[in-house]
């Protein structure tokens, strides 16, 4: 075990955006001994989906740090300076600032702050009653070596997972060939599927992932000569709200809102405000209408096929091969294949006339989202954990986990609590807020400002939580650092 005066504050187990937020705003607390972990050898975000075309859908203020902390060093601005580009930023007056550019600023953070631990994979997180700590058993991935470190807190930002339809997830990796795979794996596979020859490629998921890579692939196109298919459940391929007082329901006030809701209404709200973090932003709806339109300019190309309000249902390979959803074999009842002869067989289902149809393709992109995931490591301390009907973490307002009595630690989470916080826990617009919460807790004293004003609207009754006039998001006091 380690010496107690090598004990943490706070630890963090991954580093992705929001982990990364806390550990900028952290570095800004000098008497907080903390610590963020990842296995990773380095900071790398959405890889497979870095189109260097592409742009944040959120306006540069969603840094790590300006919507908490606008002076720090850490922030996107002070990133420019350091690169000299203040001067080309002002004049291109960019709010949506490139994607790529994003993930350099991040990166650039990461190989800058001292609290950054990468190449170190947390295996196991149990809870020391006596001393009143987690215990983090380290394993260093290039040595292998093991060590343990202890922490009054923890914070899980390990983020989410590719999700796979039934089907689709059947066929994935080897057993397709890897010719059906995730779009978050999209730039590492495409160009093999381009080499393999296919004649036609299917995506699956009408969100912004999916919009852009159907988009690369139809500007691929012309080289490539594939057909392409696009398919949606969704009744159409919709935007994201980006209406002023609708994105307000991405603030502080909404989620606190929010939180204080019954599970059963989060949960149908949830299921209603897809588009607030589901849909398509305008610009790129738009680039993919100019690509269709000189689609019909040219005149030669494959068929490009858009189908709405179209399921997957099953799958199966062309030699027989099957992945449907109710583990039977696909079969077409009537249908018709769009390609035939392609190598995987989709069996789909159309929400408005209720008829089944097979379309054949010869590769699959899932653009279909992603899935919270309960780390590997908590498995020793999954019965201290209060766990909703559903087997989710049971969030407060201030982000913490509930645990059983004994933990007297905190067990804090960052984009985990879509189902208590609503649509905010993922938009990076949230980041800088939630971190600097989950800090004042483990501090016991205010040392960032809550922002107490933060919508025009009034969520739920005059003077609720929610409410403009309501009282800030104030995290509950524990022992301060150090104790």
């Amino acid at each position: 075990m380690t010496e107690p005066d090598l004990d943490l504050d706070l630890a963090a187990v991954g580093i992705g955006p929001f982990n990364l937020a806390l550990t900028a705003l952290a570095d800004e607390v000098p008497e907080l001994r903390f610590a963020a972990f990842d296995r990773r050898e380095r900071y790398d975000w959405h890889p497979g989906l870095m189109f260097d075309w592409a742009s944040l859908q959120v306006g540069f203020l969603a840094d790590l740090v300006s919507l908490i902390r606008p002076t720090s060093r850490w922030s996107f601005l002070n990133y420019l300076v350091e690169h000299d580009r203040m001067y080309p930023f002002y004049i291109a007056e960019r709010f949506h600032v490139p994607r790529r550019e994003y993930a350099d600023y991040c990166a650039w953070a990461a190989a800058r702050l001292p609290g950054c631990h990468f190449g170190v994979d947390v295996t196991e997180v149990t809870w020391d009653e006596a001393a009143e700590r987690w215990v983090l058993t380290l394993r260093e991935v290039a040595t292998g070596t093991v060590s343990t470190r202890r922490a009054r807190h923890l914070v899980l930002g390990v983020g989410t997972e590719p999700a796979l339809p039934e089907p689709l997830r059947r066929l994935a990796g080897e057993a397709s060939g890897q010719r059906v795979f995730h779009s978050g794996e999209f730039l590492h596979r495409i160009d093999a599927v381009a080499e393999a020859g296919a004649r036609s490629v299917t995506v699956v998921g009408s969100g912004q992932s999916g919009a852009e890579v159907f988009l690369d692939l139809l500007r691929r196109q012309r080289d490539a000569g594939w057909a392409l298919n696009w398919l949606t459940r969704s009744w159409g391929f919709a935007p994201l709200d980006y209406s002023k007082l609708v994105l307000e329901y991405t603030t502080p006030a909404y989620m606190r809102y929010f939180n204080a809701l019954p599970p059963a209404t989060r949960d149908r709200l949830i299921a209603s405000q897809w588009q607030l973090y589901k849909g398509i932003d305008t610009e790129t709806i738009d680039l993919i209408h100019q690509e269709l339109y000189d689609h019909l300019l040219d005149g030669d190309r494959p068929p490009v096929t858009l189908l709405p309000a179209t399921a997957v249902r099953g799958a199966d390979l062309a030699d027989g091969g099957t992945a449907s959803a109710d583990g039977g074999t696909a079969s077409a009842d009537g249908g018709t294949a769009s390609a035939d002869g392609g190598a995987i067989r989709l069996t789909t289902w159309h929400a408005d006339t209720e008829r089944e149809a097979v379309l054949a393709t010869d590769a699959v992109i899932a653009a279909t989202g992603y899935a919270a995931r309960r780390p590997d490591c908590l498995a020793p301390v999954e019965k201290l954990i209060a766990w909703d009907e559903h087997g989710r973490y049971d969030v407060s307002e201030g982000h913490r986990v509930a645990t059983v009595p004994e933990v007297t630690g905190g067990l804090f989470v960052q984009n985990a609590e879509l189902h208590t916080h609503g649509a905010a826990a993922p938009d990076l617009g949230i980041g800088a807020y939630r971190s600097a919460l989950i800090l004042n807790a483990v501090a016991g004293r205010d040392v960032f400002r809550i922002p107490r004003s933060t919508a025009f609207q009034t969520f739920g009754s005059p003077g609720s939580p929610g409410s403009p006039a309501g009282p800030p998001a104030t995290p509950p006091a524990t022992p301060p650092a150090g104790g």
